[in-house]
């Protein structure tokens, strides 16, 4: 099995996480290093068909064997939302602080603060398509703290821990997330396809 995979994003942040998981046993390419500068449309109602879309299309206009990966915030109190819409919240322009601060305005005043995060990875090998899915149950904090990590990081608390995801360094957030979850489920997958 080849040992160079294509992940199906441009988001720096998730390909150095990916990339502390798999080790030196793959490399990975993002869609700039295989020159792909289209804007790949996030149509999907679900996390697992916005992943799909992506590594659908790097295999389907590529021919490389790709993943791809969505997340979302799942919040209790917002019935579920973000979801899906997790990285464009507060609109298109996909701010970090804009989301942190429009989902801290909805949940003023609730004292229901469960949410958990939820990454779903796509991956095709050779036209066949296997998913893998990762679970972070936690809690949203009331203000943004920390300084690692990127999207909603430093609102979000894990369950049993006392500090947010941002507060933490790449391998303890490695040890418990979403993706990492989903991710090392997917090593399990190449590993044994290898």
């Amino acid at each position: 099995m080849e040992k160079v995979l294509v992940f199906a994003t441009h988001n720096k942040n998730k390909v150095f996480e990916v990339q502390q998981l798999l080790g030196d046993g793959f490399e990975i390419r993002t869609l700039s290093d295989i020159a792909c500068h289209d804007e790949i449309e996030e149509t999907g109602l679900t996390l697992s068909e916005n992943a799909s879309i992506k590594s659908s299309f790097v295999f389907n206009k590529y021919g490389l064997s790709c993943f791809a990966d969505d997340t979302g915030l799942e919040v209790s109190a917002l019935n579920g939302a973000p979801g899906v819409f997790s990285a464009r919240y507060a609109g298109v322009q996909k701010s970090d602080n804009d989301n942190i601060n429009l989902l801290l305005h909805n949940l003023k005043g609730n004292s229901n603060r469960e949410a958990r995060f939820k990454t779903v990875i796509s991956c095709i090998l050779d036209g066949k398509e296997t998913f893998f899915e990762g679970i972070l149950e936690g809690q949203i904090v009331s203000e943004k703290v920390g300084e690692n990590g990127f999207g909603y990081d430093p609102i979000f608390k894990p369950n049993n821990y006392n500090i947010t995801l941002a507060q933490m360094t790449i391998d303890e957030k490695n040890k418990i997330s979403h993706r990492a979850k989903a991710t090392l489920k997917f090593i399990e997958f190449l590993r044994q396809m290898a």
